[in-house]
């Protein structure tokens, strides 16, 4: 039964990839489509991972604070090693003082 199960889930993911290109032949030129296409990934992105970063610790508390540094020192554009690295100190600080 499990070889039914993977093939399954092979063509299904077959046909998301290959049904786009079949029907959209043309290049796209309306703005508004190009735009939600390109924003697309970051929106799965951010629904993945946001539930990820507050349920990671051991407190939401803590994942709370690590989040306000990452989104601070990202904001001041900082490399996505110091931002990692800051956020998972500020997170460990506030474990070891709190819970």
């Amino acid at each position: 039964m499990i070889y039914v199960y993977i093939l399954v889930m092979a063509v299904v993911t077959y046909l998301i990839r290959a049904v786009p290109l079949t029907v959209f032949q043309k290049k796209i030129e309306n703005k508004y489509i190009k735009s939600f296409l390109y924003y697309v990934p970051y929106a799965c992105l951010t629904a993945m991972t946001f539930p990820a970063i507050l349920y990671a610790t051991n407190g939401v508390w803590s994942a709370v604070a690590g989040l306000v540094v990452a989104i601070a020192l990202s904001l001041f554009n900082r490399s996505l090693t110091t931002v990692a690295l800051a956020a998972s100190v500020t997170v460990f600080i506030v474990e070891w003082f709190f819970y």
